[in-house]
């Protein structure tokens, strides 16, 4: 929110510009076909950070139950406007308690995509990746996705989601699962609950 409150017009920059892409047919849906490639059939998915709700809205159409929390109102509105049947909070995910809003329910996969993490506060990423895990089913899997040069390396993104209590199954450079290899410019980051 930092950032939103230092440019005003972001949050609606970024919904017009989904809105235009989906418009014009580009393709959307990547980061969902391979995140629904990893899911057990009618999963139950968190989408953490899921902005105006593209991810979520594709991960539904297959079959899954998704409930998607963002801490940006002007983002979930545009969710609930674009998706109307989706499940869309506003949230902390630092400070995320589901069961709280009435959804206790553990949940399949947590994905994290679309360069949400590096828009974490540093001060608040290991709350994150804890609060995750604390949402998740006993070997759940997790999907993260973010670019590098962000302010958040990936070295130490791993070390931190290790602290918490995901183990990393795989590591990829693209959502359509291209190698991750030294100097790779984004990280796909495929993850377990450690506690399974």
């Amino acid at each position: 929110m930092q950032r939103v409150q230092a440019n005003p017009g972001h949050s609606q920059w970024f919904i017009d510009r989904f809105r235009a892409m989906a418009e014009r047919g580009e393709d959307l849906a990547g980061e969902a076909r391979t995140i629904d490639a990893m899911l057990p059939r009618s999963a139950r998915v968190l989408d953490a950070g899921c902005g105006s709700g593209r991810v979520a809205t594709e991960l539904t159409r297959r079959g899954h139950t998704v409930v998607g929390v963002d801490v940006d109102p002007a983002l979930i509105d545009a969710a609930r406007t674009d998706y109307p049947d989706g499940t869309w909070l506003v949230g902390d995910l630092a400070e995320l308690d589901l069961p709280s809003a009435g959804i206790a329910e553990p949940f399949d996969a947590v994905i994290c995509v679309g360069n949400v993490v590096p828009f974490l506060a540093p001060s608040t990423r290991a709350d994150v990746l804890t609060r995750l895990r604390a949402h998740a089913r006993p070997a759940a899997r997790a999907a993260f996705g973010f670019g590098a040069g962000r302010g958040y390396d990936f070295d130490e993104f791993l070390g931190d989601a290790t602290a918490a209590g995901w183990r990393p199954e795989l590591l990829l450079s693209t959502w359509d699962l291209q190698p991750f290899e030294p100097g790779s410019d984004f990280l796909v980051a495929l993850l377990r609950n450690s506690g399974g």
